[in-house]
This record gives structure tokens, sequence and C-alpha cells, in this order.
């Protein structure tokens, strides 16, 4: 009994529940062991023990069994956390610590930043009750704006994957079909292989990995999930007076939505502050950030004069608690600053796959590299910047727009094949994916009209089989 206990208690604080019936036979050997190995008493005596052992091993099986039927569905559930930072060096590490030292596996995170505020987006599985525990501690971490878990609120979710696919002349045209069906883009293709870009909800990328994983996954590269909270309609909405600020004439028309239900402001009320540069939040003036994520990374992609240049790295790891903040930890640890950090499920079960992107010259990034091939966890490490890449980013942005300015915004948005996917009186928000210079020539335009709300994934990453090296066809980066 005491190992069924174990068992059921590993399961909850865990998130993972183990066999029953591995369970049961262990229990069984137990109490075979305890029958016979006494020593005293005859083989009937025995065999009677045994059989009220075994009486007590079924009932425990039993209770074992009805245990995990009624608390797995009800206790431990996937969450969605929102982590709105000040850039600081470090925060990263931090943050990835407060989940492993508590035993939680990240299952993807994706990390973006505007001006001097990043917006981590992080899923993990856990009971709501310590979830929630979790919740605390980060909004005790110093710079740390807010901290919410929008799992139970309506949002807009969206996941940017990379698969690199075999290819021949017979299942070309079947490959071609099912892109054109989940609105894929192609965007490298060999004599061997196919890459393809697909944006989505988790089950759309679900059924996406589940239709292409027969011709064979060569490769995969996971943005994470990013998410933003769908605005609500009228005066209640958390950025109603963001968007009354940038247009007066919202105020006017506020009794127009007085049937609207008056609901609890959340966290992203910005009722206190309506000015901002590009999150519409207090300002805090009192900290001096030391940048680790820079904005405008990655406009120089060639070498400056001292040498350093942003590399691309890109490893294959466990799928465990702690990883993240091991390969964070290397990171931080030796003085290098995170430009961009994307983690997501690998193409193989039980691996995952981090696309970071971190400045240096080649020396410096080579002896990091070096660093991360000791590590137990981590199989495999490449540094793909001297190589041809695809390389993709997603996106979302909340823009303030009434509705005189909504088709304004909507007319710039179909210029960058930006997609519209939530909408409200006051704000629309948009859908991009692409290199980071599109991402910021898009941001700098809508910049006039107010943005409310940013969510961006880092850089995700897959070696170019064709050997063409877009960097050449790009032109001249864009004047700041």
């Amino acid at each position: 009994m005491a190992a069924a206990h174990w068992s059921l208690t590993a399961g909850i604080d865990g998130g993972s529940w183990k066999d029953t019936t591995t369970a049961t036979r262990r229990i069984s050997r137990g109490a075979a062991t305890l029958g016979f190995g006494s020593g005293s008493g005859s083989g009937s005596q025995c065999s009677k023990h045994f059989q009220s052992t075994n009486n007590g091993v079924a009932a425990a099986a039993s209770t074992l069994t009805h245990s995990s039927v009624s608390l797995a569905p009800s206790s431990v559930k996937r969450h969605t956390i929102s982590v709105f930072v000040g850039d600081e060096s470090g925060i990263i590490n931090r943050i990835a610590g407060v989940f492993a030292r508590r035993g939680y596996n990240i299952e993807s995170l994706a990390v973006g930043l505007n001006k001097d505020k990043a917006l981590f987006t992080i899923v993990v599985s856990g009971t709501n009750k310590v979830l929630q525990q979790v919740v605390e501690q980060l909004n005790k971490l110093v710079h740390v704006l807010k901290v919410e878990d929008l799992s139970k609120e309506p949002q807009v979710e969206r996941e940017l994957i990379l698969v690199k696919l075999g290819a021949s002349p017979s299942t070309l045209p079947e490959i071609m079909w099912l892109v054109d069906i989940f609105r894929g883009k192609i965007v490298d293709t060999s004599d061997q292989a196919l890459t393809v870009e697909v944006t989505g909800d988790p089950g759309k990328i679900a059924a996406v990995l589940r239709n292409l994983s027969k011709f064979g996954i060569k490769e995969l590269a996971r943005t994470g999930k990013i998410a933003l909270r769908r605005e609500k309609i009228g005066e209640t909405a958390p950025f109603w007076n963001y968007s009354a600020a940038s247009y007066p004439d919202l105020e006017k028309k506020v009794h127009a939505f007085s049937s609207v239900e008056n609901v609890n402001q959340s966290l992203h009320d910005t009722s206190t502050s309506s000015t901002g540069d590009v999150y519409p939040v207090e300002p805090n003036n009192e900290f001096a950030f030391q940048k680790v994520l820079d904005p405008h990374w990655g406009v120089v992609y060639d070498e400056d004069s001292s040498g350093n240049q942003s590399h691309t790295l890109c490893m294959l790891v466990n799928d465990s608690p702690g990883v993240l903040n091991i390969v964070s930890g290397v990171i931080s640890r030796r003085g290098y600053n995170i430009q961009s950090l994307a983690v997501g499920p690998a193409e193989m079960e039980g691996f995952s796959r981090i696309t970071t992107v971190v400045p240096g010259t080649d020396d410096t990034i080579n002896k990091l590299v070096n660093q991360f091939r000791k590590l137990v966890d981590i199989h495999e490490v490449k540094d793909i910047t001297h190589s041809p890449f695809s390389e993709r980013e997603l996106m979302l942005i909340k823009v303030a727009a009434d509705p005189d300015a909504r088709r304004d915004v909507l007319d710039i948005a179909r210029i960058f094949r930006a997609k519209p996917v939530d909408v409200s009186d006051h704000t629309i928000t948009l859908e991009l994916t692409g290199d980071f210079e599109k991402m910021l020539a898009l941001q700098k335009l809508l910049e006039t009209y107010g943005i409310c709300e940013v969510a961006r994934t880092g850089r995700v990453a897959l070696v170019r089989e064709s050997g063409v090296n877009s960097k050449y066809l790009r032109g001249y980066s864009l004047p700041f």
C-alpha cells in the first residue's frame, strides 16, 4: 500500500501518471516476498497469508486505478502564462529557475522585445494551486511588471513551425496539396528535401505534423506558443483608455455600450497611465536596465569593426525539467546576452529544440559552443550563422484603431501580408510572420496609430538544403 501511495503522489507532483499495471506488479512482488520470506510457519499458513495479502493488493490496485482516473483530468492542466518584464541581464535564467526549482518542465517558451520591455509566453502543465504559487514567486522577482495566467481567458494563440521534409518527385504533389490546405508556405526546396512554414493554433500545428510525418520529418523548429487576450467591447475593455487617448472621439461613444456587462479590470488595465512608448504601462525609471534583448538586433548581418556579430545557435536537448535553466545559466554566467530565444518540441519524442541568438565574435562563440557540448542533457549544438539558413519569426500586435482608422490599418497589414485575427470597437489584432526587418518595418508604421500590446517569438531557423544564401538577396538594411 505504501508503494501504491508513493506512485500516486509522484504522478500528481511530477505531472506524469505512473502505469497502474506496473504498480500492481511491484506490489505483488513485494507481497510475495513478505509472504514467503519470513521463514516461519507451515506451507498452508504461508499460502493463506499470501492469499490474504493478494486480496489487499487487489484492493490497493483498484483504489489506485480509480484515484488516477478521478484525479488526473481535474488536477493537472496545461497553463499559458504571460510574464511582462523589464529588459535586464539574466532575467531569462531567473524566470526559468523558478520553474526548474519546483520540478516543472517548460513545454515551450517564446520571448520577444520592444524598446526596453519583453513579454514571455510560457506553456507549462501543473495543478491550479501550485501554478498559483509559481505566479506569486514570479511577481517577487525584480523588474517583473505583470504576471497572469491566460488559460481561462479568451485569447488569440499562435505558433510557428519550420518543417524540413524528405521529398521525392512522387511525393511532391501530395506535399504541395497538404501545404495548400493548411495555408503553409514553401521557404526552401531541393532535390531531396522541402522546408515548409506553417502558423496556427496548437490544434492546427498538431494536425499538420500528423499529416506530414508520413513523408519523414528530418528537422523541426518551433517557436513555442504566443498569446494575447482577446479585447473586450466597450469602456470596460483593458485598452479602452489607451485607445481613447489616441482617438478622443471614442470617449463620446461610451453610451453606445451601456448594455455591456461590467467586468473586472484585468492586469493589463491602463487607467493609471494613458501614455507609453510601445506598451501602455507605468514607466519604471528608478532602475537602470542593462540591455539583454536588443530590439534592433539582426539589422546588421555582417560583422562590425570589433568582429561582433549575431550568432544563431540550434540545440537539441532532453525534454526534462531544468534543461532551459541550465542552458540560460551557461550563457549568463559567462556574460553573454541573449538576443532571442525560442523553445519547442523537436522532431523526436522526448527531445526539444532551442534556437537562440547570441552576439559575439567567432572565437568567443566557439568557446560557448564547446561549453554546451560538455552538458549531459544537450545532444547537439550547431552554430549555423555562416551557413545558408531559413529564418522566421512570429508576432501578434494589437493596435488602437477606431472604425475610421481601421481601414488604413488593414491596408498597411495587407502590404505586409499580415492577417487580422481579432477586432473590437477600438482595437485590431494582427498576425505577422517573416524575418526581423519585416517585423520592425510594420511596427514603425503602426506606432503612429498606437500599439497597445505586442507578443513576439524569437527566431527559429533551419539550414537550407538548397545552399542558397538569402542574405545576399536582401539588398540594403533599413536605415535608422
